[in-house]
């Protein structure tokens, strides 16, 4: 997994694109989804989903995915599990603090995040902390629904 991590920064803006197309479909999937009911459409959804990131992204399944504004790299693989930003015990190498054999997440997501764009960095945008309840819930169908207008999608 850890070499995917690497993998999919170095790709970002391929992983980006891909990721863009599959918005479109569910977005597209949206009223089929609706009618077919939320709660029934997350099981096979998630289950997709948690394996693709899973093996792409090493994801931790938050159901809060910004792997968009950082680089392809999923942040809840930090340590301490930081969502904004390294904690400041990065080593002057690049490693993790607490994990010395790792490189630091947020040394990653700067990478992959100048890889994805060459105009923009999205990871410079404060994120919301995590909501623990959506933990093991699908990302995708909750960003498809609050682009189709929905509210109250905090759980």
């Amino acid at each position: 997994m850890y070499f995917m991590r690497h993998w999919s920064v170095c790709h970002s803006r391929q992983l980006k694109k891909i990721y863009e197309v599959i918005e479109r479909l569910l977005t597209r999937l949206y009223p089929v989804i609706s009618k077919f009911g939320y709660e029934r459409a997350e099981i096979p959804v998630f289950a997709v989903e948690k394996t693709i990131k899973g093996l792409l992204l090493d994801s931790q399944n938050c159901g809060q995915c910004i792997v968009g504004s950082t680089g392809m790299s999923c942040p809840r693989n930090c340590p301490k599990l930081l969502r904004n930003g390294p904690c400041g015990g990065v080593r002057t190498d690049g490693m993790c603090e607490v994990l010395p054999a790792m490189t630091c997440v947020w040394v990653l997501a700067w990478q992959g995040n100048k890889q994805m764009t060459d105009t923009e960095y999205p990871i410079q945008v404060v994120q919301p902390a995590i909501d623990n309840r959506l933990r093991g819930s699908s990302a995708w169908l909750r960003e498809v629904r609050r682009r189709a207008g929905e509210t109250g999608l905090e759980i």
